[in-house]
């Protein structure tokens, strides 16, 4: 492929310059990446499908010619990418190369072509998806929270992420872009995104990788807001006592250092601290490190994926109780969502806060980390709290 970036004008909200049909976005702040049309789709799928996609992104890049005067994060060769959260899933993990990207970041704003661009689509129909339970009920959710509890404490596991699922009817032709835009609006310090009909705005960064630096927030535990100054400040700080959540996120972090160790060197991991977003608290903390091996992107993808954040650990015993206790196929939620370039940086979050479009069925997802000390009815609560970014984007 020929792809050739150049600085450009300032593109506005690059927002206004999504696809309504098959939008592909990676934003945050303002800034990012949005890709029309497609000049490249690679599918995957199976145990090895990142690995298998890392193989073949190496593949696209020796045999593609690329003049990037730019070379900033995003510019020049860029795929955008969605994988399956389980080995076994029936979702396709994609990595798709747009035809046209617009892009800004630190204040320059960049074009690049690699093929044609599509002819614009019209504006589909408003709608306002009206959600109901799917494959989990409520009722459902919290009897596998007390089985999960009791697995535990019988010592099959020391936590295990559960999620549930709900599901919503829209147009077929619906326009995805008011969605995506709220989404952006509300939560602009995540990762907003939209790739193959997977949306959603995600706090948690994965893995970042940008000429040979690693960096990763990790995420676990957290709180509802406050309904005020004080309350607010009060679940902050009772958070970061909470012995439930300060376990659940030493396990994320442990996970992360554990996946990073063999690729990267001077790790180095902050303190947890609460990390406010508009609707809840969250325990984070930060992972930074030197990457070694000449690692890409997505070899770390492959390395961390899937974290205690979003399994449990170990992950192979909490991967066994995920599947005996969740009845449906979680897709890509919880898996990576992000973008590579040729040069093998990247970044790339965890797909929380999401919904995946398909067709007329939209399906959104939220989990909680399970401890030995979970309380079914506050799990449930907290799931319902994680829906609401989406649900209400969507509604």
């Amino acid at each position: 492929m020929d792809v050739s970036t150049r600085v450009s004008a300032d593109h506005g909200s690059l927002l206004d310059h999504l696809g309504a049909r098959s939008p592909l976005a990676f934003l945050r702040n303002g800034d990012g990446i949005v890709g029309l049309g497609a000049a490249l789709r690679l599918e995957f799928s199976g145990p090895s499908r990142v690995q298998d996609a890392a193989a073949a992104w190496q593949r696209v890049v020796a045999s593609s010619s690329v003049h990037d005067a730019v070379e900033l994060p995003g510019t020049g060769l860029v795929a955008l990418g969605t994988f399956a959260f389980a080995d076994s899933s029936a979702a396709t993990s994609v990595l798709i190369v747009p035809s046209v990207i617009l892009g800004r970041r630190d204040g320059v704003s960049w074009l690049t072509t690699i093929g044609d661009a599509p002819p614009p689509a019209p504006a589909g129909p408003a709608f306002a998806a009206d959600f109901a339970e799917g494959a989990l009920s409520a009722d459902g959710y919290r009897a596998a929270v007390a089985s999960a509890v009791d697995g535990i404490r019988a010592g099959a596991a020391r936590k295990v992420v559960l999620a549930r699922d709900i599901v919503a009817g829209i147009p077929a032709d619906a326009d995805l872009r008011p969605v995506i835009a709220r989404l952006a609006q509300a939560y602009p310090d995540t990762f907003t995104f939209a790739v193959d009909g997977l949306i959603g705005s995600s706090p948690e960064t994965l893995v970042r990788a940008h000429r040979g630096t690693v960096t990763a927030r990790v995420l676990a535990g957290s709180a509802a807001r406050g309904a005020d100054a004080t309350a607010d400040a009060t679940a902050a700080s009772t958070l970061a006592a909470s012995r439930k959540d300060v376990e659940e996120h030493s396990f994320a972090i442990r996970s992360v250092l554990t996946a990073l160790a063999p690729l990267s060197e001077d790790l180095v991991s902050s303190r947890a601290y609460p990390l406010r977003l508009p609707n809840l608290w969250h325990l984070a903390s930060d992972v930074t490190g030197t990457l070694t091996r000449g690692s890409s992107a997505l070899d770390l993808v492959a390395a961390l994926h899937p974290t205690a954040a979003v399994a449990g650990a170990p992950t192979a015993a909490a991967l066994d109780l995920i599947a005996s206790l969740e009845p449906f196929d979680r897709g890509r939620y919880a898996g990576p969502v992000g973008w590579v370039d040729a040069h093998g940086d990247g970044e790339w979050a965890i797909a929380l806060r999401c919904a995946q479009v398909d067709g007329e069925r939209v399906t959104a997802y939220a989990g909680a980390g399970i401890v030995a000390g979970s309380d079914p009815a506050r799990e449930l609560a907290e799931t319902a709290l994680k829906l609401r970014p989406v649900v209400d984007a969507l509604r």
